[in-house]
Protein backbone atom coordinates (compact mmCIF):
# COMPACT_ATOMS: atom_id res chain seq x y z
CA UNK A 1 0.00 0.00 0.00
CA UNK A 2 1.49 3.34 -1.03
CA UNK A 3 1.41 6.46 1.20
CA UNK A 4 -0.76 8.27 -1.37
CA UNK A 5 -3.51 5.68 -1.06
CA UNK A 6 -3.73 6.13 2.73
CA UNK A 7 -4.32 9.86 2.23
CA UNK A 8 -6.99 9.16 -0.40
CA UNK A 9 -8.84 6.97 2.09
CA UNK A 10 -8.88 9.78 4.65
CA UNK A 11 -10.19 12.54 2.36
CA UNK A 12 -13.78 11.92 3.43
CA UNK A 13 -12.94 12.47 7.09
CA UNK A 14 -10.95 15.61 6.34
CA UNK A 15 -13.86 17.05 4.39
CA UNK A 16 -16.30 16.20 7.17
CA UNK A 17 -14.12 17.91 9.78
CA UNK A 18 -13.77 20.99 7.54
CA UNK A 19 -17.56 21.19 7.18
CA UNK A 20 -18.02 20.92 10.96
CA UNK A 21 -15.49 23.70 11.59
CA UNK A 22 -17.23 25.94 9.03
CA UNK A 23 -20.60 25.19 10.66
CA UNK A 24 -19.24 26.16 14.08
CA UNK A 25 -17.94 29.47 12.71
CA UNK A 26 -21.30 30.25 11.10
CA UNK A 27 -23.13 29.40 14.34
CA UNK A 28 -20.95 31.78 16.38
CA UNK A 29 -21.41 34.58 13.84
CA UNK A 30 -25.18 34.02 13.71
CA UNK A 31 -25.41 34.15 17.50
CA UNK A 32 -23.47 37.41 17.55
CA UNK A 33 -25.75 38.96 14.91
CA UNK A 34 -28.92 37.83 16.69
CA UNK A 35 -27.69 39.31 19.97
CA UNK A 36 -26.84 42.57 18.20
CA UNK A 37 -30.38 42.81 16.82
CA UNK A 38 -31.85 41.98 20.23
CA UNK A 39 -33.47 38.74 19.15
CA UNK A 40 -31.71 36.62 21.77
CA UNK A 41 -32.11 37.13 25.52
CA UNK A 42 -29.26 38.74 27.40
CA UNK A 43 -28.25 40.89 24.46
CA UNK A 44 -26.62 44.21 25.24
CA UNK A 45 -24.91 46.52 22.83
CA UNK A 46 -21.96 46.94 25.15
CA UNK A 47 -20.78 44.75 27.99
CA UNK A 48 -19.41 47.81 29.82
CA UNK A 49 -22.61 49.85 29.62
CA UNK A 50 -24.17 50.66 32.96
CA UNK A 51 -27.70 51.75 33.78
CA UNK A 52 -28.89 54.68 31.71
CA UNK A 53 -31.58 56.05 33.96
CA UNK A 54 -31.33 58.67 36.68
CA UNK A 55 -29.46 57.79 39.84
CA UNK A 56 -31.07 56.48 43.00
CA UNK A 57 -31.25 59.94 44.58
CA UNK A 58 -33.01 61.52 41.62
CA UNK A 59 -36.79 61.66 41.69
CA UNK A 60 -38.98 62.54 38.78
CA UNK A 61 -42.53 63.77 38.89
CA UNK A 62 -45.11 61.67 37.10
CA UNK A 63 -46.44 63.43 34.03
CA UNK A 64 -49.81 61.95 32.98
CA UNK A 65 -49.59 63.67 29.59
CA UNK A 66 -46.26 62.05 28.72
CA UNK A 67 -46.23 59.28 26.13
CA UNK A 68 -45.77 55.73 27.31
CA UNK A 69 -42.24 54.39 26.86
CA UNK A 70 -41.53 52.39 23.73
CA UNK A 71 -41.58 48.61 24.17
CA UNK A 72 -38.14 47.12 24.49
CA UNK A 73 -38.59 43.69 22.93
CA UNK A 74 -39.42 43.04 19.29
CA UNK A 75 -42.51 41.04 20.29
CA UNK A 76 -43.87 43.97 22.32
CA UNK A 77 -43.21 46.36 19.44
CA UNK A 78 -45.02 44.02 17.04
CA UNK A 79 -48.01 43.75 19.38
CA UNK A 80 -48.16 47.53 19.73
CA UNK A 81 -48.05 47.93 15.96
CA UNK A 82 -50.80 45.35 15.56
CA UNK A 83 -53.02 47.18 18.05
CA UNK A 84 -52.41 50.50 16.30
CA UNK A 85 -53.30 48.98 12.93
CA UNK A 86 -56.51 47.52 14.37
CA UNK A 87 -57.48 50.93 15.81
CA UNK A 88 -56.73 52.65 12.51
CA UNK A 89 -58.77 50.04 10.64
CA UNK A 90 -61.74 50.55 12.97
CA UNK A 91 -61.50 54.34 12.60
CA UNK A 92 -61.38 54.04 8.83
CA UNK A 93 -64.38 51.70 8.87
CA UNK A 94 -66.37 54.21 10.94
CA UNK A 95 -65.47 57.04 8.56
CA UNK A 96 -66.54 54.98 5.55
CA UNK A 97 -69.81 54.06 7.25
CA UNK A 98 -70.50 57.73 8.04
CA UNK A 99 -69.88 58.77 4.43
CA UNK A 100 -72.12 56.07 2.97
CA UNK A 101 -75.13 56.95 5.15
Amino acid sequence: MSPGRAFDRQRGWIGLIAILIALAIVAVLAQTVLKTYGLLPGAQTSAKAGPRGPGVGASAEIDPTAATPAPSTPIDRARGLEQQLQRDTQDLGKRIDEQTK
